[in-house]
């Protein structure tokens, strides 16, 4: 069998390594542009590639519509005198008489401390009999007690006094500095001043939200909007949940950017653009900054807006194309919305993918330039 000359042994590498490389795809981190617009709609595919201006960023501006609703809102501070089903009171009695009702011999003065609301609303004091407690408040007790008394005893001096107890309280939980039940009290008969006096959040407060339970409703808002909106600060019922925890909005970013993973959003409203920062922003080897794309799968309405159609059933999958490249771009990812469960994805450059193919011929190429050497060198050649 005939040995092949050296002096085609190197060419036949080299035709060899492109053979091989024709063969199998070179490695990719994803999808490149042509690949993804060769899956639109226009090309029979399944998805709408819509590049990114300011009427597209417009219609898909949605965030979460976080709020109270007007029963919340409309609800009166609980006056700091008003009495609730669970309170405690203190009564002091003094009778005018050296043998009186309620005194011990000797004294004219009868104290009766922690003195229960019952769940009725309800409290009993001897000789005056069962006593409506519940939303009235100290001085409106007094004079039922002093007016009952006078029946029996002449000119009774009554005292009642709110010792702080479990009716009027609420319960927080979650990231706030102590969680735990907490009455309602002067200080703390509304939202923002009760988290303060359990510590505050001990999250980011960018990205904390604040739920209130209120027997069968609900009510969620930003943390943050408590500060720039005040009449969110609604004031506290007994019984009130509040809760505190941390969005669990992400979107994920993919391709040649700093970082490949899920990333949780740092504020209410996230840009592109600043979806890019969390991530590292582009890879300055790799990516092609006119290959920014946003996967998504978009509510009928609002793809019935970008693409100017009115015959969308159910959600559609659309793919926001973004040229960070053009003279507006910047401003286009800046004002592009990210929502939760995107996916941000970037391109490699061509020259990325002419870089491996390169390196792959030369590799290829040496690996059968050595074996032909060697096959020469055993030939005698």
């Amino acid at each position: 069998m005939k040995s092949v000359p050296f002096r085609w042994a190197r060419p036949i590498a080299v035709f060899a390594a492109v053979a091989v490389i024709s063969s199998c795809g070179l490695p990719q981190v994803g999808p490149n542009k042509r690949q993804i617009y060769a899956g639109s709609v226009q090309r029979e595919g399944d998805a709408f590639i819509v590049a990114v201006n300011d009427r597209v960023s417009r219609a898909t501006a949605v965030t979460p519509a976080l709020g109270f609703s007007q029963t919340f809102i409309n609800a009166g501070q609980i006056g700091s005198d008003t009495i609730s089903a669970g309170d405690t009171l203190g009564l002091t009695i003094w009778e005018n008489v050296d043998d009186g009702l309620l005194a011990a011999q000797g004294g004219n003065a009868t104290q009766l401390e922690e003195v229960q609301v019952d769940g009725a609303g309800f409290i009993f004091v001897p000789y005056a009999g069962r006593i409506k407690a519940a939303g009235n408040s100290p001085e409106a007790i007094r004079r039922i007690i002093t007016q009952r008394l006078s029946e029996q005893t002449p000119d009774p001096q009554v005292q009642v006094r709110r010792i702080a107890g479990d009716g009027a309280t609420v319960s927080l939980i979650g990231a706030v500095g102590a969680q735990g039940v907490y009455p309602i009290e002067r200080p703390t008969r509304t939202l923002s001043t009760m988290l303060a006096q359990a510590g505050g959040v001990s999250i980011t407060p960018e990205i904390a939200q604040v739920t209130v339970l209120r027997g069968g409703q609900k009510g969620k808002i930003w943390f943050e909007d408590l500060y720039q909106h005040p009449e969110l600060d609604i004031a506290l019922r007994g019984g009130d949940r509040i809760l505190v925890e941390e969005d669990t909005r992400s979107f994920i970013a993919l391709g040649a950017t700093g970082s490949q993973r899920q990333v949780p959003f740092e504020s209410q409203n996230l840009s592109a653009l600043e979806g890019i920062a969390q991530v590292g922003g582009l890879s300055s080897a790799t990516a092609d900054p006119t290959g920014v794309f946003v996967f998504r799968n978009e509510p009928a309405e609002i793809a019935a807006q970008v693409l100017g159609r009115n015959d969308l059933e159910g959600a559609q999958r659309l793919v926001y194309v973004l040229d960070l490249t053009k003279p507006n771009g910047m401003f286009m990812a800046r004002d592009f919305v990210i929502r939760d469960d995107d996916t941000l994805y970037v391109t490699e450059a061509p020259f990325t993918q002419w870089t491996k193919v390169i390196t792959s011929i030369t590799g290829a190429a040496g690996s059968v330039s050595g074996l032909a050497d060697t096959a020469n060198t055993f030939s005698g050649n």
